[in-house]
Order: C-alpha cells, then structure tokens, then sequence
C-alpha cells in the first residue's frame, strides 16, 4: 500500500551543470540584497523569472548584512548523483518565489506576459485577440514573444538537490513519520520547482525515471504557460490574499481572475491524472494545500472508491470573505470530493463547514458535510515540527560557531529575534511600529535592546517595502548612536545554521502575522530554547492571536493583536522584564505542547482518521449495504414473543411530498399491513414522521393501538395509549419561535413565492417555485440557515438546509430520543426481543444508530434496520424496491 503526498512541489529540484553564460548559482543570503541602481517603483520581474529588491538600506544595516552573509551558502550541494538523506529543511521555508533559479542553474519562464493591469486595457486586448485572423498565430503580433522550442543548452549533466521551494514542514513530518514507521512506501507528486518548456521529451523522461526509481517521486510537467498562470498569477494574486483575509480589490485583480483560473484547473487536472495513471488498489491519497482544492473532485471522478484526504495548510476564511471569490462553488465541489477535509485548527474547520452550508446549501454536522449519497468528514489537527531532528541540528558546529558569534557582536543587548516574508501578510509592518512606539515609550531600554528582523523578499510588495524602508530609517535616525543599533533589518535571508543561532540566543521572539495558518518558527524557537548551563534560555514568544499556533498553545504565550500597537509593545516589555521562575513555567508546557504536536504525530493522526472514515464511509455506502435478507428476518420473527416497529412515515412508507400529497398518497395498504401487525398483541408498531399531531391523527385514525411519533421527535402518542407527550418545552420553544420568524421574513421578503410552514416545535422555510429553485434562492437559503445557526446557537435551535427548504428545529429531540424513551418504559416483561426499524432520509439515521447501540450493548437480541432510500446510511439493510418493498415484507411478517 502506498500513500500519495500530493504538493505543489516535490522535495527536490535538478541543478544542471557546464552552462557557462547562465548566471552562477547564488547563495539566499544573497537573494533580495540591495541594488543601488536599482528604483523602488521599478516594473517587477516576472514571478518566477527573478525576484524584486529592497530600497537601498542605510550603512548600519548594510554591515549588519554583511555580518550574516558571510556563510557561503544556505544549501548544500552534494556532489553529482549523491544526496543527502533525511535533510532537515526549515519548516516555514519562506524562501522568494522564483530564486530556486538564483541558487541552482535552471531554466526560466517562456510563459507570456501577464493581461493589461485594468479591465479596460484587457478587454481592449481579449477583443484584439479576437479578431485576429484565425490562421495566424495568437503570438505573431507580439514582438516579445520567446521562441517555443527547446533548448539544446540544458541537454546537459544535472544533479538532483533538495528545492528551496514546497512545504518544508510537510516535508520534514513526512521524513519523520518514516523514520518511526508510522508511514511507509511514500510516493511525493508535484512539480519540479522550475519551469520545463525548454526541456526535450527525452530530458524530461531522464528526470522523471530517476526521481520515481531513485527518490520515490513523480513528476508532474505542465507547460510554462499553466504554471505561471496558476502559481503566480491565480494562487498568488486571487487565492493566497482571499484565504488570509486579504481581499484584492484592485482591477487588475478581476482581470486576473479571468486570465488565470483556466491555468488553475489545468495544473490541477494534471495533478490528478499522474495520480489516476499510478494508483493501485489500497493506495492513500493524501492532497495538500490550496494550489489543489480542485484535485480531490477530479480524483474521486475517476477513482470513486479511493481513500482521498486533503489537508489545508493556510488558513480558511470566513464564509463573508471566502464567498467573493467567483470560483467559490468550484473550489467548494473540489475539496468535497475527498473523504476527509482537514485543517490546523478547529476554527478554520467551522468556517469551512459554514461555508459550504451557506454557498452549497448542504447540511453540516459538528463532524462534516452530508451530500446527497455521501458523507465528507471535516477534521483538525495541527502540524508541528521534528523536535528530534532540530535538536541534533542545533548541535551541529556551525551553529555552535554562530551562536559564539551572535553572543559576541551583541553582548550586553537583549535580542528580539524576528524572521518573516516581507508581504501584507505576516505584519512586518506593525512590528516594526510596535517596535517603534516600544522605544519611545521606555527610553530606559534604548541602548540595551536589538531587534533582529529577517525579511526575505518577494517580489510584488514595492509599496510595502517603501513604507517599511521609511519606519526602519525613521528608528534608525531617532534611537541610533554611534555605539548601538537598535534595529538590525536584513532584507535578506539567511543560513540554516545562522536561523538555528538565533532562535538559540534570543531573549524572546515576536511573530505578529496578521493571518496564518499555524506559524512553525515560534515551534522551533521553543526547541532551540532548550539546553544546559548558558545556552538555556526559556525566553518567551510574542505571537499574533491571529495564528494557528496560538490556538494551541493554551495562553503560554504572550498573545497580541498586530493592529494593537500599544499593547505589543507592552508585550515586548513583559518579555524582556519576566521573572525566570515565570520563564519556565511558561517554556515547561510550551515545550510539552510542542513536543506532543510534532509532525510525526500529526502524520500519523491524519493516516488514523482517514483510515477510520474512509472505512466508515465505506460501510456506509448504499454499494456495500446487503439487501434485507427476507428469509433470516422471517426466522427472527417467528422466534420472537415481543417486538417493537419503528417506521418512518414520509419516504418510507408513502411516497415523499408536502402534507396534502401525502395525506391523498397514503394507500389503503398501508392501513391494511399496520392493522395487520397490530392484530398480533405481541407487536407494538410506532410511525415516525416530520408531521404534526393532528396530520398523523387524521391519517391513521383508522389503526388502533398505533404509536406516533410527531414532529421528528418533539411528541409521543404511546401505543394502546391516549394523549399526546410533549418533550419540548413550549414556553422555549414560542420564544425561539419569535426570534426566528423575525429572521425568516427576512428572506421571504427576497424570495419570490416562499413561505414559511409553522409547526408546533418547528418552522419550515420553503422556497421552491414550480418544482425548482432557482440559484438566487438556494443562496438565500444558505445564508438563513447560517444566520439562524449563529443567531439562535444558545437556543439549542438548528436550522437545515435541504434541497428545497430550511428546517428549523430543537437540537435536544429528534427522532432518536423518542426511540430511547419508548424502550425505556417498556418494563423487562414487555422488553422486545424483535427490534425492526424502517427509515429513508437524514433524519432516520439518529434512529439507526441508536438501535445500532441497542445491539452492540445486549439491549434486543434481534436488531434490524432497513433504508429504502438511496442515501450513504448506518442502517444494516436495504430495500431496493422502496416503499412497496417494504410494506411487501410488513404484509409477509403479519400472516406468519
């Protein structure tokens, strides 16, 4: 059994060698240093043909740059053929998009410009396009188009190396789970880091067979074109904003909507047809990150009974943000088609299932998503990092070197350590004014403390490097002496072993992220804290409530709001000021929680979890359902003295409909076969139904000794019983009525023809017209039901969407806890031995699993459930002939 990691990129690249006029390779350190030639507002390079640069720095800055950037190299390069095993790499890599070729000889993009800027100018092109001849060439007109074909210099020797770019914590929880065997036989599919266009067939087949027999990975080669319009253009510019909360409202951002999400579901069919092309029965597909939302769907198409999860390692927005992308509903479908759905923290799961209730109008439980014949479980679980194996790379001289060096330049300083992407994201900005107002607010502190921001480049952010170039020059002028720096700024990145020094010399680190999905540097921070005599530190971390990381670390950080300036500068005097004792008590369960949400573990949480619901799943699927054995239920019966039924009425026993069709679909054999049954006095026979008292009273009027069970559960008419039992509380339950209905005419004022049906413990938004809903009402009725979820949560209300309706009903009783209270006043002498339940829709599967508990704990010897719709289901048999099948085998068991 092999398992799948499906990424944007694999955990290698190639290095070619011998190409004498390419620049050479370049160590990140030296990636994003300054070029005094070169203007702020300069036009950018393209994404993944070179990288921007930062204003030019003042000359402190530009020593302290220099001080870093005396290790050679960030990446080791192993001589041809070999590499390196189990390298650990940093887990949030942060590396510049488009250096990969900075630091090895590799080709750059062929792909053609980006559209015009606003949506005039590209609209003027498209229209352009358009009326060119047709057996021209859509590039003739174009004098920068590139030659598209091959390129003899790279048939040349090449290397395979570890990539700068992909997903260093997935990376490194994967080499540890096989390191502990919690993973075995691992295959990794993505891209090779860098664009292929210039690549002969034959290149491409040497790389691809070496990394599949040599590396246990495959290759997925798209074409310049559908990778720069995915990665730089849709992922970059529309999805990586919209999930972190950052919705782009320029113009060019609709143009590039429009330009680049074909090039989205282009990479992404790819992704799936290499796995579809290499999947054996058994395998595991285990698809990461929001480049590859639509891969699950396309998977599941081909393979339907594939054992898929998807893990989001990003943030999920809230339905109001996430709902203003324009592929919503695509994106949504894509995810869904995976057997689990997995996030960092239990809030992004919410979201997502909010989400997908409001846009997609299904139903979501706290454990995930019923669609119309399946289930998608939504779970959480954190990532972390290899603690063991940062443990002995923090060990290694190079870092021992640097930490000497570090201690030695700032001696007598307090360091705060700081490391991010220079983007809109991660809040450098509001560090550095925080930092800022920290110095004027306490000039007890001017000439002892030394914030050290690392800031790798990227390569759209000139405004953002602008406004922070004017902060840090601002600080430098104000608080800097001839004998001290407060301020190291390296727009630069720097080396493994320099990170780990760092980390280990720090008096606190500060992450202020304005949005991220978990933050694994604050992790390692916490390990490389650790240690005897002086290089114990159990310094504090200064974390952004913004984060996934602090969602689990329990209020042992010094958790603040990025945007509250005031209040992060306080928190970098807690830090610097806290008592050690306070230290440790707070490092001593940071480390716990760090060391028990490692990657391995997280690995291993997620194989366990779509292991159990794929299996779940599985038994559930009408496919693997066995029809009702007649023969074994006969045999049942007749050994039997007492016996309980527990019939669904609408769907099960008659055909669905409103409550008029029902009534005048109600059959007389129906009546026939329950009279029938009852005639027996060792039956006790219940309907259950969504109806109200008087409908069920006027339709079995004609069966003595009937149970019923009204509203799904909220009233009880025992069997041989008169009078109705009330479970709900009424006074509640015309409270939360009220509020309701409030919201509900909401939306029947902006809903042609819906209304709402009032029930006693229940309300019923309809909104079909002439048997079909239109788009604009399933979208309102996505956001009722959210709105009344969020509304009346304290309520103990539900709201539910179905296909044509919002059913708003009391969480506390349903069909289930009718079930279980009839079985509890049957006494021991009228206790059934023969327990039969029928059902066919949502709200029967309560019933199914609480006869299925009644089983597994001895409760009933006999236990029989049966589904007669086409739903996933627990029930333990089907009926395939529907309703006439069922009241075929009631007809069979009443003349035994």
């Amino acid at each position: 059994m092999t398992t799948f990691v499906v990424s944007l990129f694999l955990p290698y690249t190639i290095d070619f060698h011998d190409l004498p006029e390419e620049a050479p390779p370049r160590s990140l350190a030296d990636i994003g240093r300054t070029d005094s030639t070169r203007n702020v507002n300069a036009s950018q390079a393209s994404l993944l043909s070179g990288v921007s640069q930062s204003p030019l720095p003042t000359p402190s800055i530009a020593e302290h740059s220099d001080f870093f950037s005396q290790s050679p190299t960030v990446f080791t390069h192993f001589p041809k053929g070999e590499l390196k095993p189990n390298t650990l790499v940093r887990s949030d890599s942060h590396v510049p998009e488009g250096s990969a070729g900075l630091l090895f000889n590799q080709p750059r993009s062929r792909a053609d410009p980006p559209p015009p800027a606003t949506i005039l100018e590209y609209v003027k092109a498209q229209d352009a396009s358009r009326a060119r001849p047709r057996n021209l060439s859509p590039h003739a007109t174009n004098r920068n188009h590139r030659d598209r074909s091959v390129d003899p210099r790279w048939a040349t020797d090449w290397t395979v190396v570890p990539a700068v770019q992909g997903n260093g914590g997935l990376t490194n929880a994967v080499r540890a789970a096989l390191d502990t065997g919690s993973m075995s036989d691992v295959l990794h599919v993505g891209l090779i880091g860098f664009p292929t266009d210039v690549l002969d067939a034959q290149k491409k087949t040497e790389i691809h067979e070496k990394l599949e027999s040599e590396h246990e990975s495959l290759t997925v080669f798209v074409s310049d074109q559908d990778y720069d319009g995915h990665y730089a253009h849709y992922c970059k510019t529309i999805l990586w904003p919209v999930f972190h909360y950052q919705i782009p409202d320029h113009p060019k951002s609709k143009a590039f909507e429009d330009h680049s999400f074909k090039y989205y579901v282009s990479l992404n069919q790819a992704f799936a047809d290499k796995v579809i092309a290499n999947y054996k029965r058994g395998d595991i597909i285990w698809i990461h990150d929001y480049h590859l939302l639509l891969v699950p769907k396309m998977i599941r198409e081909k393979l339907p009974d594939a054992q898929i999860g998807f893990f989001l390692h990003t943030a999920f927005p809230s339905s109001e943000v996430f709902r203003c992308l324009a592929s919503r509903d695509q994106l949504l479908e894509g995810l869904l088609g995976a057997n689990l759905v997995a996030f960092q923290i239990d809030e992004y799961a919410h979201h997502f299932l909010q989400t997908c209730s409001r846009i997609l109008s299904v139903e979501a439980t706290e454990d995930g998503l019923q669609l119309d014949n399946r289930f998608v479980n939504v779970f959480s679980c954190p990532i972390g990092i290899d603690p063991k194996a940062l443990a002995v790379a923090r060990e290694e001289g190079d870092v021992a070197e640097w930490i000497k060096k570090v201690q030695d330049r700032y001696a007598g300083k307090r360091l705060i350590v700081a490391r991010d992407k220079l983007d809109n994201i991660r809040g450098v900005r509001q560090k550095l004014l925080a930092y800022e107002l920290f110095l004027n607010k306490y000039p007890e502190y001017k000439d002892k403390v030394v914030l050290i921001q690392v800031a790798t480049s990227t390569t759209d952010n000139d405004s953002l490097a602008s406004t922070v170039s004017e902060i840090v020059t601002r600080i430098e002028a104000v608080h800097s002496t001839l004998a001290h720096q407060p301020l190291v700024f390296l727009r630069q990145d720097i080396s493994f072993s320099q990170y780990l020094a760092l980390l280990s010399v720090a008096d606190t680190l500060m992450i202020t992220s304005l949005r991220e999905g978990m933050n694994l540097t604050c992790h390692e921070f916490v390990i490389c804290q650790d240690g005897e005599g002086s290089s114990k530190k159990h310094s504090p971390v200064i974390l952004s409530e913004f984060t996934g990381s602090a969602a689990i670390f329990e209020g042992t950080e010094l958790a603040v709001n990025p945007w509250d300036y005031q209040k992060c500068a306080e928190a970098i005097k807690v830090a610097l000021d806290m008592p050690d004792d306070e230290k440790d008590r707070r490092y001593i369960k940071l480390r716990d929680i760090v060391m028990h949400h490692t990657g391995e573990s997280w690995i291993r949480n997620l194989t366990e979890q779509l292991a159990t619901v794929h299996d779940e799943h599985f038994r559930r699927d009408m496919m693997s359902i066995p029809r009702l054995s007649h023969n074994k239920l006969i045999v049942n019966y007749k050994s039997t003295n007492k016996r309980l039924f527990l019939l669904d009425y609408e769907g099960t026993l008659t055909t669905w409909g409103n409550v008029s069709k029902t009534v005048l679909a109600s059959p007389q054999r129906v009546i026939d076969a329950l009279n029938d049954l009852l005639a027996d006095n060792r039956n006790i026979v219940y309907i259950m139904s969504g109806l109200t008292m008087d409908e069920l009273e006027m339709i079995f009027s004609r069966v003595p000794g009937l149970g019923l069970i009204a509203e799904n559960g909220c009233f009880l008419k025992e069997a041989r019983q008169d009078g109705w039992i009330a479970f709900a509380d009424m006074e509640k339950t015309n409270k939360w009525k009220e509020s309701v209905r409030s919201i509900l005419q909401y939306y029947i004022e902006r809903v042609e023809n819906s209304h709402v049906e009032d029930r006693r413990c229940s309300l019923i938004f309809h909104y079909k017209k002439d048997g079909k809903v239109d788009e604009a009402a399933s979208r309102q009725a996505g956001d009722c039901a959210n709105h009344i979820n969020d509304a009346c949560e304290n309520q103990r209300v539900r709201a539910i969407p179905t296909k044509d309706s919002v059913i708003i009903e009391p969480i506390d009783w349903d069909k289930g806890t009718a079930a279980k209270y009839i079985m509890a006043q049957l006494g021991e002498e009228d206790r059934p031995e023969f327990l039969f339940v029928a059902g066919n829709d949502r709200d029967d599967e309560v019933v199914f699993r609480w006869a299925k508990t009644v089983a597994d704990e001895g409760g009933c010897a006999n236990v029989e459930t049966v589904t007669v719709g086409t739903r996933n289901t627990v029930a333990m048999a089907t009926l395939t002939q529907g309703t006439t099948g069922l009241i075929n085998v009631l007809n069979k068991l009443a003349k035994l």
